[in-house]
């Protein structure tokens, strides 16, 4: 749940509107989804600890692996209290981070990203003109996002790695090796065949 608990009526409907119209233009490229308002549509972690971005953009391969998270704020919500709250769980998670912020806002956002070590991958501004909203990139990270580990197969446990080892002992002939007597502290040598 955000720190602002209560957005203005006016500025809660423009919220939901930016994020509807930014999952709009993202289905080009990614499978989106959306949690606008009090909802929770699209969580981001399991349990307790999950996340709820207002946006959540997935690859649109087999395995849905998530891309970016997309928080979208409005003039009220650029904050110190709304940075440390959500900003920085969202620079976190091994996605990028998309942070949009009212045109007038971007200063304070960027400041506020700055003072406490929070990794965007994108700054976003938005202005609308008349029922057209427009967005400006206004910062882009050069530090990659970290990507996630790869998954390594798991290993047998001990008892059956004896037991696969012992399956693929070779069997012994029957005819024994001759031994030749060492000495305490040498290695034995093998006895030579004559011609």
């Amino acid at each position: 749940m955000s720190p602002i608990l209560v957005r203005p009526v006016r500025e809660q409907l423009e919220h939901d509107r930016i994020i509807r119209l930014l999952q709009a233009r993202s289905r080009r490229r990614y499978e989106a989804e959306i949690n606008p308002g009090a909802e929770q549509n699209a969580p981001v972690g399991t349990g307790p600890s999950a996340l709820y971005p207002d946006l959540v953009l997935y690859s649109p391969e087999r395995g849905k692996r998530i891309q970016a998270v997309v928080e979208v704020e409005t003039g009220e919500s650029v904050n110190h209290l709304e940075a440390l709250a959500q900003w920085a769980h969202f620079a976190k998670l091994r996605a990028a981070f998309h942070l949009y912020v009212p045109s007038g806002m971007v200063d304070v956002a960027r400041r506020l990203c700055e003072d406490n070590q929070i990794h965007v991958s994108e700054i976003w501004s938005y202005h609308a003109v008349g029922d057209e909203v427009r967005f400006t990139l206004v910062h882009r990270s050069r530090e990659p996002v970290p990507s996630p580990r790869p998954r390594v197969p798991a290993r047998p446990a001990p008892s059956a790695r004896r037991k696969a080892a012992r399956v693929k002992r070779p069997a012994r002939s029957a005819k024994p090796a001759a031994r030749s007597k060492a000495r305490p502290g040498k290695t034995p040598v093998r006895a030579q065949k004559r011609k």
